[in-house]
């Protein structure tokens, strides 16, 4: 039974406010790092609940599965994916020509992988347990600053002191808007429908997203026969597909999926999420450092959004692991200015690069040019080991 205790002492070393993915990897990470004398506690009302199982599944690139691996969150499920392929394409177009096609030819390990969100959640909480990390159902209702540390007002009342709180509440981050920390943010006209779904024809352990007029539909592999559905449709079309039957739903998703995948059903349940952009207009605040969504959400068409996460928290896990080295406050401006200059660009440039994309794909007028600069892409073999690497965090 998963444990749900009060932190060790009133004066915790490290608050992590956000108790997803993103919360119980920065707690693990941060455990390791620093050892078992750090004194963290993870706070989220949420640990109190058990919400219906999530139908999204994350794309997890090399340098994240090797974080998770070292923290005991990597699910022994995880599914390799061994390439990425992208078209550009009318949905009544008969034929759609790749245009960019990228893989793990020459390396030693796959691409990516592909996890179930609700697996991952699983063995991270699991790997908390196992590691001893205080879990509190309680919300961060507010905080000030002190000489050395944050006074932190939980939702009960009652007050713990802190000298580094991590928000990893995501997009709508409680402990963001306590640290009046500004973001420049707005909603796509887009939503993204997912599903799990079981096919008659094989994936090949490939990728594939193809960008029609409504939005990028990504089909990405899990166990064979088996593939992730990522529908980014147009707001009002994604609205009518949402409260479809299943088999108008899965008629739709086969005209745009093709033929190659057979006859396909659903093999789980169906979701539907609005996109939209922000980023934080600085990762960092008086003690407070921002992690995941906190800090920046992207259009999902890269399927970057939680390598993002798990870099920040990468990255933090080092800044606050040599400021202890040297005997640093870790909460201190001059001990998180390192993480800021770290991340924020990274973030910006990848929401940027997503942004464009989704404005590029979404303009017919564009899609000749767009043609072109893929198929040179596809033919500039240095130039597509570097996007590989990018993506991949090889």
């Amino acid at each position: 039974m998963t444990r749900v205790a009060p932190p060790p002492s009133p004066i915790l070393d490290v608050a992590v406010a956000g108790a997803g993915p993103t919360g119980f990897v920065t707690a693990l990470a941060l455990r390791r790092a620093l050892g078992p004398s750090l004194r963290i506690g993870v706070f989220d009302p949420g640990l109190a609940r058990s919400g219906p199982a999530d139908a999204r599944a994350s794309m997890i690139a090399a340098d994240g599965r090797r974080l998770l691996q070292d923290i005991g969150g990597w699910p022994e499920t995880a599914f390799p994916v061994s390439g990425l392929r992208i078209t550009d394409s009318r949905l009544e177009d008969a034929l759609r020509p790749t245009f960019l096609e990228l893989d793990d030819a020459g390396r030693d390990e796959p691409f990516a992988h592909m996890v179930f969100d609700a697996e991952l959640r699983a063995r991270l909480r699991a790997a908390a347990d196992d590691g001893e990390i205080p879990l509190r159902a309680e919300a961060i209702d507010g905080f000030h600053a002190g000489p050395g540390r944050l006074t932190l007002v939980l939702s009960s009342g009652e007050n713990v002191s802190a000298r580094l709180l991590v928000a990893a509440d995501g997009a709508r981050s409680l402990v963001r808007a306590s640290a009046r920390i500004a973001t420049h943010a707005f909603a796509y006209d887009q939503t993204a429908l997912v599903a799990t779904l079981s096919h008659d024809g094989p994936h090949g352990g490939v990728a594939v997203q193809h960008f029609l007029p409504g939005g990028p539909f990504a089909m990405l592999p899990l166990d064979e026969g088996r593939s992730s559905l990522v529908w980014s449709e147009r707001r009002e079309t994604a609205a009518t597909m949402a409260a479809a039957d299943d088999a108008a739903f899965l008629a739709e998703v086969e005209r745009r999926a093709g033929p190659d995948y057979g006859a396909i059903r659903l093999a789980g349940a169906r979701g539907a999420f609005p996109l939209r952009f922000l980023l934080a207009r600085s990762f960092v605040g008086t003690r407070v450092a921002l992690v995941g969504d906190a800090g920046h959400v992207v259009h999902p068409l890269a399927g970057q959004g939680f390598n993002l996460a798990l870099r920040d928290v990468a990255a933090l896990a080092r800044v606050v692991a040599e400021a202890a080295r040297r005997g640093d406050d870790i909460g201190s401006d001059a001990s998180l200015a390192p993480y800021e200059r770290a991340r924020r660009f990274e973030a910006a440039s990848l929401g940027a690069a997503t942004d464009g994309l989704y404005r590029l794909f979404s303009s017919s007028a564009t899609r000749t040019l767009r043609d072109v600069g893929m198929g040179l892409v596809d033919r500039a073999p240095g130039l597509k080991a570097r996007i590989v690497g990018a993506a991949t965090g090889r």
